[in-house]
């Protein structure tokens, strides 16, 4: 097939905007990336999981007919060995939604992170998305219409202080999107990023009531964010409707930052 050949083929019925696609979500099991695997599933996708919370992916597969593969995004042949059996469960991919991340650093001043912390947040943000891409390129190559979607987060747009770590790996993530969508643009891979603001879920449990009341007030729209504000926003991406649509961030906060 010939890079620029099979764009019609990306096309998807309005009612069902996945129909029949091959998605694989990291850090799936719960959180954001369970919801977005729900929200997938319901478009009509087929869906792999993979995170490395085992007994938990594979509860959160099981509630939506999807499938779970293990995955430690630290490890190059975790990596490895989740691209090989989610496309032989799927025959294929389609899609790549890259949300598997860890924080870490939250809390502590820019000269009070570890290395040892700031180091593996970087593994499993940054180095794990990019080697997560790279191991699924031949089958995103193959499906003549691939799509990329990585989780960053309105973090790295306005700079939160005591996060470091993260905010830095989530600017990473936002630069190499701009550099892998010149990149597969020619196999009309469409890669793209999405800028999240602060969600009410359990990752963000442990975030002060002050960080909260900072993100509530300073929206347009001012009420708390919740997952499925970004669900539909995964799910357009991954569609057809967004096949010209690349190397692009969308922050989805509200309002809370403006680009």
């Amino acid at each position: 097939m010939s890079p620029h050949a099979a764009h019609a083929s990306a096309k998807r019925d309005a009612g069902t905007p996945l129909n029949g696609s091959r998605i694989l979500i990291t850090g799936g099991a719960r959180g954001l990336g369970a919801d977005f695997a729900r929200a997938c599933s319901a478009a009509g996708a087929r869906v792999v999981i993979a995170d490395i919370l085992e007994e938990r992916g594979r509860e959160t597969a099981a509630a939506i007919g999807a499938t779970f593969v293990p995955l430690d995004l630290r490890d190059p042949a975790s990596i490895e060995a989740c691209a090989r059996s989610t496309c032989e469960a799927l025959g294929g991919l389609d899609g790549l939604v890259n949300c598997g991340a860890i924080t870490d650093s939250g809390g502590r001043m820019a000269d009070q992170i570890e290395i040892d912390t700031w180091n593996r947040v970087m593994e499993v943000n940054v180095r794990g998305t990019w080697l997560m891409t790279c191991a699924v390129l031949p089958a995103l190559k193959a499906s003549g219409h691939g799509r990329v979607v990585n989780i960053a987060s309105d973090t790295a747009l306005w700079g939160a202080p005591r996060l470091m770590a993260y905010v830095a790996s989530k600017g990473a993530i936002i630069s190499m999107t701009r550099s892998l969508a010149r990149e597969l643009g020619p196999w009309s891979i469409a890669v793209n990023a999405i800028a999240p603001g602060l969600t009410e879920v359990e990752a963000t449990q442990y975030v002060p009531q002050a960080r909260h009341e900072h993100y509530l007030n300073g929206r347009a729209i001012q009420r708390p964010q919740v997952p499925a504000d970004v669900s539909g926003t995964v799910v357009f991406l991954l569609s057809g409707a967004a096949g010209f649509v690349t190397g692009q961030t969308l922050p989805v906060n509200g309002g809370f930052t403006f680009v």
